[in-house]
């Protein structure tokens, strides 16, 4: 029987290549977001080209009543949860933050980790195996000016993955994180200057990470040996050494065939 993988924020860039290296490799999946059309495409679409089984639930994470909704009727066994979902929202000097921006980051981020962390740790618990892959960044490894809040959010993140596995390793569970910088191919940056276009155009003078390498990454550490734990995996692109350490000299590398797979 293959396994149950359940991956969050699953309709778009990291989330959305994790989905399909997992059915790649022959995973069953129960992806979730909050756009329903976005879920039945990817349903559609891994279901056709993998014969894979795929579960959907569409809910705002930041709600946790409507987490619990979502996993009524799931009767198989989730055997690796994949925190993915997860946003940056303004860039903003500390005294002139926006207050809507800060809860949708903390609420997301943080709290949304947690409920599908409390909702299915339990089931692992009891059958002493599982494992839990959050997804953290560089901005949980190190602050930069404006990003306060979302750095706050992703040293939790990291924080949280720690104290996770503290309480759980004795059952049996593996706890794993990945810190990845700059992802190109996703709607982070858009989302985070509101979609302003200008704004968000922040890879064209380098070459960041896909987000097929960021999935890859999460593969590898979920096919490892049971024995084995990959805790952390801190990714960034060759052209970046650190969150405010990136070579705009230009695009240097071919990574154009990176986000699609067979």
């Amino acid at each position: 029987m293959s396994k149950y993988v359940w991956i969050t924020g699953a309709t778009s860039g990291i989330g959305q290549a994790t989905a399909r290296e997992f059915a790649l490799h022959g995973f069953n999946l129960v992806l979730s977001a909050r756009r329903t059309d976005r879920l039945e495409a990817m349903k559609e679409e891994l279901t056709s080209r993998h014969g894979v089984m795929v579960i959907t639930r569409a809910f705002d994470i930041r709600d946790q009543a409507q987490c619990a909704a979502a996993m009524e009727g799931i009767d198989v066994p989730i055997d690796i949860l994949v925190n993915n979902a997860g946003l940056a929202r303004g860039l903003d000097f500390i005294h002139e933050g926006d207050l809507e921006h800060w809860e949708q980051m903390i609420d997301t981020n943080v709290k949304g980790l947690l409920f599908m962390t409390r909702l299915i740790s339990p089931g692992m618990v009891a059958r002493k195996s599982g494992h839990i892959i959050n997804l953290c960044s560089t901005a949980g490894k190190e602050v930069y000016p404006k990003g306060n809040v979302y750095c706050a959010t992703k040293f939790a993140v990291d924080a949280l993955t720690k104290s996770i596995r503290a309480d759980l390793y004795t059952h049996g569970i593996r706890v794993s994180q990945v810190a990845p910088g700059h992802v190109e191919e996703t709607e982070f940056a858009r989302v985070r200057f509101d979609w302003d276009t200008r704004k968000a155009s922040i890879y064209e003078d380098f070459n960041p990470l896909t987000s097929r390498d960021v999935a890859e990454a999460i593969y590898f550490i979920a096919s490892r040996p049971p024995h084995v734990n990959v805790q952390d995996i801190l990714m960034m692109g060759t052209q970046q050494a650190g969150s405010m350490m990136v070579d705009r000299s230009g695009r240097k590398y071919d990574a154009s065939s990176e986000d699609t797979q067979s």
